[in-house]
C-alpha cells in the first residue's frame, strides 16, 4: 500500500525519542496518559506514552535482531492459555522431498512439517489421535520431556483427561504456512536462498491435512482412531475425514463450521487489510495505525530483513480478541471499571479520564496485543486466515476446486482400544448401535438455502461417528453454525452423529477453557 510523504515522514519520526516539552512533566507508564485538556503552558502539549510505546517497541526490536522476539512470560490477566513460540529442539520435523499438489498453485517442491507426540503407539498403531490446531497455535499443545512448559490444550492431555495419553497415541502438528517450525511464507525458499515471504503459493485447509498425512505415512500410521480440532482444527478435522474417509475412524469438530460465514470473512478481512487512524488532535505525531498489509513495516510481505509490522499485528490481535471471548464474560470480568488513576485523586473533581488504556478491558485488550505481536509471523496469519476463508465444504464449492467426492467408509467404525484388545463380543456391537443414538437438536425452523448442499458435499463422511460441540456465546463461530453441520451430516445419512451446545461465557475460547464439559464430551465420545 503506497503511503502519503507527510505520513511515511510522521511514522519516521516515531524511531527517535520524543521531543521534550520546555515544561518538564513526569515520565510515566504506556497505560497512564492524561486527559487532553488546556495545558498549564502554551509550550505544554499533551503526552501520550500509549503512542509512544509504539516507538518504543521498535527500538527494542531493532536491539535485540539477534535475540529471540518472543516472551515466555505467561499472561497474567485472566484464564487465558499460554502462547509462545517453542525452542526448535523442543519438536520433532519431517522433511517431505517429493511435491504436494496444492488446491490453488502448482505442487510445493518440498515441505517441512513439525509435530509433538504425547502416549505410546500401540503395536498394530490403531491408537493414533490426530489433533488439529487453530489459527495461531504451535504443535506444543501439552509439556513433554524436551519441552516442560504447559502446552495450549495442557489440561486436555494426559493420563485419564480428555485425550487420555494411557488409551492414545496423541499426534499434533503445526500447519503448513505457520511459522513454529513447518515451512511457510517466513521459511527459506530453495530455489532462490531468500524467504518465500508472500511468493509463497496460498493454501487451503485441505493442503495443510494433505501435509499432516504426508508425516503420518512417514510414521507408518495407515488409520487414525480419531481426528480431531477446534475452531481452525475443527475445520481441518472435518477435512480429514472428507479427505480420508478410509483412514479417519472418528470425527470431533469443536466450535468451528464447515463452511466459512460471511461475518467471519469479513472479521479476518479486517485483520488482515483493514486501518483506522487516530485523529492528530488526539496526539503529537499524526499516527497511521494499520492492520497487517496496510502497515507500512509489512512490504508487501518482505520484511524479514527489516522491522516486521508489529504495529498491524498488535491491532489485528485486539481486533481478534474481541471476537474470541463474549459480551457477557467481560461484564463479570471488568464490568465498566478503571484502572487505577496514576494521579492523586481530587475529591472536589470526578476521576480524570484519558485516551490512551483506561478501562480494564482497554487494558486487557492492550495487553493481549502486546503479547502476540512478536510471537507470531504477520505474513503466516495472512496465509493461514485467508485459507480458513476458503473453507467450504458444500457440493458446488467442492466441484469448482475439482475435488472429486471419495465414498463413504464402508467399514464399521474402530473399537476403542480398550475393546479392541479382546475378542469380537455381543458388547461390540452394543457399542456401535449406541453411537447410532445420538443427541439431537430440534430441526431448523428455517434452514438456511444452502444446507442441501452442504448435506450433498459431507456425504463422504455419511459413514463416520462425529461429534459436533457448539457454545452459546460463540460469536465467531456462531453456534448456529454447529448446528448447521449436525443437521447437515444427518442429511447425508450420518446416523452416528452427536450433537451437544455448551453455556457459559467464554465465548469461541471456551474449547481452552471449560476442561469440565468439553473435555468430559470429548473424553465419553473416544471412549
Amino acid at each position: 500500500m503506497n503511503v502519503p510523504k507527510a505520513s511515511a515522514k510522521h511514522l519516521r519520526l516515531l524511531s527517535r525519542p520524543p521531543a521534550r516539552s520546555n515544561v518538564p512533566h513526569p515520565v510515566r507508564a504506556a497505560s497512564q496518559c492524561p486527559a487532553p485538556g488546556p495545558s498549564t503552558s502554551s509550550l505544554d502539549r499533551p503526552h501520550f506514552p500509549c503512542v509512544d510505546a509504539h516507538a518504543a517497541r521498535e527500538s527494542r526490536i531493532i536491539s535485540s535482531r539477534s535475540r529471540t522476539l518472543s516472551s515466555t512470560i505467561p499472561t497474567s490477566s485472566g484464564p487465558e492459555p499460554p502462547y509462545a513460540r517453542p525452542n526448535p529442539a523442543s519438536y520433532n520435523v519431517y522433511r517431505h522431498t517429493t511435491p504436494l499438489p496444492l488446491v490453488y498453485a502448482d505442487p510445493l517442491p518440498a515441505f517441512d512439517i513439525a509435530y509433538e507426540t504425547w502416549g505410546t503407539l500401540s503395536p498394530r498403531k490403531d491408537n493414533v489421535i490426530l489433533l488439529h490446531t487453530g489459527l495461531s497455535a504451535s504443535s506444543h499443545a501439552a509439556s513433554t520431556d524436551l519441552n516442560p512448559a504447559d502446552g495450549w490444550w495442557e489440561k486436555f492431555i494426559g493420563p485419564g483427561k480428555a485425550l487420555d495419553t494411557n488409551q492414545f497415541f496423541i499426534v499434533c502438528t503445526n500447519v503448513l504456512g505457520g511459522c513454529y517450525g513447518s515451512t511457510g511464507p517466513s521459511s527459506i525458499d530453495p530455489a532462490n536462498g531468500d524467504h518465500y515471504a508472500t511468493r509463497f503459493p496460498l493454501l487451503s485447509i485441505f493442503d495443510m491435512v494433505r501435509a499432516q498425512f504426508c508425516l503420518l505415512d512417514h510414521l507408518g500410521i495407515d488409520s487414525l482412531y480419531a481426528s480431531v480440532g477446534s475452531s481452525m482444527g475443527a475445520m481441518q478435522s472435518l477435512a480429514a475425514g472428507w479427505l480420508y474417509p478410509e483412514r479417519v475412524g472418528k470425527v470431533v469438530s469443536i466450535s468451528g463450521t464447515a463452511r466459512s460465514s460471511p461475518s467471519a470473512i469479513a472479521m479476518r478481512f479486517a485483520q488482515r487489510s483493514g486501518q483506522f487512524y487516530i485523529p492528530s488532535s488526539f496526539c503529537t505525531l499524526k499516527r497511521i495505525l494499520s492492520v497487517l498489509m496496510a502497515d507500512p513495516n509489512w512490504k508487501n510481505g518482505f520484511y524479514y530483513d527489516s522491522l516486521p509490522p508489529h504495529t498491524g499485528m498488535k491491532l489485528a490481535r485486539q481486533i481478534a480478541t474481541i471476537t474470541y471471548r463474549s459480551g457477557p464474560e467481560w461484564d463479570l470480568r471488568f464490568g465498566r471499571k478503571f484502572r487505577p488513576s496514576p494521579d492523586t485523586p481530587n475529591p472536589s473533581r470526578p476521576r480524570q479520564p484519558a485516551l490512551c488504556p483506561d478501562f480494564l478491558i482497554e487494558t486487557y485488550l492492550d495487553h493481549q496485543g502486546e503479547e502476540f505481536c512478536l510471537k507470531y509471523d504477520a505474513n503466516s496469519l495472512i496465509y493461514i486466515s485467508k485459507a480458513m476463508d476458503l473453507f467450504d465444504l458444500t457440493a458446488s464449492a467442492l466441484n469448482e476446486l475439482h475435488l472429486d467426492q471419495p465414498p463413504p467408509r464402508s467399514g464399521p467404525p474402530p473399537l476403542p482400544p480398550s475393546m479392541s484388545a479382546h475378542p469380537s463380543s455381543p458388547v461390540h456391537a452394543q457399542y456401535h448401535h449406541l453411537l447410532s443414538h445420538s443427541k439431537s437438536h430440534p430441526p431448523p425452523a428455517n434452514p438456511p438455502l444452502h444446507l442441501p448442499d452442504l448435506a450433498e458435499g459431507l456425504r463422504p463422511l455419511a459413514n463416520t461417528p462425529t461429534l459436533v460441540l457448539g457454545v452459546q456465546s460463540d460469536i465467531l463461530f456462531p453456534v448456529e453454525q454447529q448446528r448447521e453441520v449436525a443437521d447437515a451430516l444427518r442429511i447425508a445419512g450420518n446416523q452416528m452423529v452427536s450433537y451437544y451446545e455448551l453455556g457459559g461465557v467464554w465465548g469461541h475460547d471456551t474449547f481452552l477453557l471449560d476442561v469440565q464439559n468439553v473435555g468430559g464430551a470429548i473424553r465419553g465420545f473416544l471412549s
